[in-house]
């Protein structure tokens, strides 16, 4: 089925939660690049329907992308604090507007998402919140290992039930063919364990997230018939539904992944609805030819509304480090506008555009920045390169003389030096320890010596 013959008609299929009119409040003027700015309407937030009845939040809250004290990131200051403060702040207002479902990880921020998530909900009634969070055992697949991270779990978000629990982040197969579900879930006797967790009530729904091989994709939406699966996490955005595969060949179109899911009427969480903030920050010319047909919506917006459509989708996970984020996230679910069959065929040929640009399809998750021996900041180079590509900074060399070429190498090099010396793409050693933990399937190592070899041609040039 394509996604012309899937959306037609859908409009009316988002169930909306109580909208009585009670008015707008936080008028604030949205700072955050690619959020709008207007008013924030209460008490009419979208809902979707889990398994079992229970009423989520079309938007749901991603823990993995919090404010640190002093600002900027864990990249570029290891040791910084998150902003507990900031982020009870952001919580109490998504709460205050209708949002309950809120994901975290024992691996997110260097270890600090959950507690810091636990100590933000915590100050809440338990029935106005649901906690998502993970088995997160990349490193050490140990039934001793993974049973403390289970438990060390409870403890940090300072519950007694997890709402969401979910098998993290499989997809991978060895070069032996060792599966890295079966190794990490089921060898070690874990998914059978969660099972039970799940009939004793301290899980109420079991699930897993997906990056990787469409095999392995497909074969645990199989095992549906043996262990019923709550719901399931895929990475879906109006780019990725046709072009995941053509940008990079090792991933799976999200057509595929729901449409395998919704015949086995899993419901679904998405991830990465905004493509790692790039689907919020688009290119000057895509920027403006969505700001042409709405003005008042944000970029951001477009990708929500799109997944807004689909029926199945239970939440789109938004990783919001910014109250402006919240808010303008809040906007667009309070409620959800569906997009018209005209909107729709602007997002497939933004999506096309977006799939044809040179641009590096990281989302900074930063999987990867623990495993690079010589410290690179792998995300901070890959978004170095993606900006200077949106702002048209990267220089023509074929125009060597030309006014434009110089403009534009002087933009590139100056931002460029703005990364640490020792964090740059040219200590790159090809060890290609980071390749496996990219859920990107991003070719590391090529795309940081691309960026080497770009870097030096252009200090070449002012020789």
């Amino acid at each position: 089925m394509d996604r012309r013959q899937f959306l037609k008609g859908l409009s009316g299929a988002v169930v909306a939660g109580a909208a009585v009119a009670a008015g707008c409040d936080h008028p604030q003027a949205v700072k955050a690049e690619g959020y709008a700015a207007g008013p924030v309407p209460t008490d009419k937030m979208t809902y979707r329907i889990d398994a079992h009845g229970q009423q989520v939040s079309l938007l749901g809250f991603g823990m993995m992308r919090l404010p640190i004290e002093g600002g900027g990131s864990l990249r570029d200051n290891p040791d910084a604090k998150l902003d507990q403060k900031a982020i009870n702040d952001m919580v109490d207002y998504a709460i205050e507007h209708g949002v309950n479902y809120f994901d975290t990880s024992p691996v997110y921020l260097k270890g600090m998402s959950e507690e810091a998530t636990g100590i933000a909900l915590s100050r809440h009634p338990r029935d106005k919140w649901l906690i998502a969070t993970k088995l997160s055992n990349f490193r050490d697949w140990t039934p001793e290992a993974s049973l403390r991270m289970y438990r060390d779990s409870f403890e940090k978000l300072q519950v007694d039930h997890i709402d969401y629990y979910l098998l993290h982040s499989f997809g991978g197969v060895s070069p032996e063919g060792e599966s890295d579900f079966e190794k990490r879930f089921v060898n070690n006797g874990l998914l059978d364990f969660l099972v039970e967790e799940r009939k004793a009530g301290r899980i109420r729904n079991l699930g897993w997230s997906f990056h990787g091989e469409q095999s392995e994709f497909d074969k645990v939406v199989e095992m549906h018939d043996k262990y019923h699966w709550d719901f399931a996490q895929i990475q879906m955005n109006y780019v990725d539904w046709s072009y995941a595969h053509e940008i990079e060949p090792e991933n799976v179109n999200a057509e595929h992944l729901y449409n395998a899911l919704d015949a086995r009427e899993i419901p679904i969480v998405i991830m990465e609805p905004l493509l790692g903030g790039r689907l919020a920050t688009l290119n000057d010319h895509l920027a403006r030819t969505l700001k042409e047909r709405e003005p008042d919506r944000s970029l951001a917006s477009w990708a929500f509304r799109y997944l807004g459509m689909f029926p199945r989708i239970m939440t789109s996970l938004s990783g919001m480090n910014l109250m402006e984020h919240v808010e303008d996230n809040v906007r667009t679910h309070a409620p959800l506008v569906p997009l018209s069959d005209d909107e729709m065929a602007l997002l497939e040929r933004v999506a096309d555009e977006f799939a044809h640009y040179p641009a590096i399809p990281c989302t900074e998750c930063n999987y990867c920045t623990s495993h690079c021996p010589v410290g690179i900041d792998i995300p901070g180079n890959f978004k170095h390169y993606n900006k200077c590509l949106d702002e048209d900074n990267i220089a023509n060399e074929g125009t060597v003389e030309q006014r434009e070429f110089r403009r534009a190498r002087r933009a590139y090099l100056a931002s460029f030096s703005e990364i640490e010396r020792l964090r740059q793409a040219d200590h790159c050693i090809d060890c290609k320890a980071c390749m496996e933990h990219c859920p990107q399937h991003i070719d590391i190592p090529a795309k940081l010596h691309m960026i080497e070899d770009y870097t030096n041609r252009l200090k070449d040039s002012l020789v």
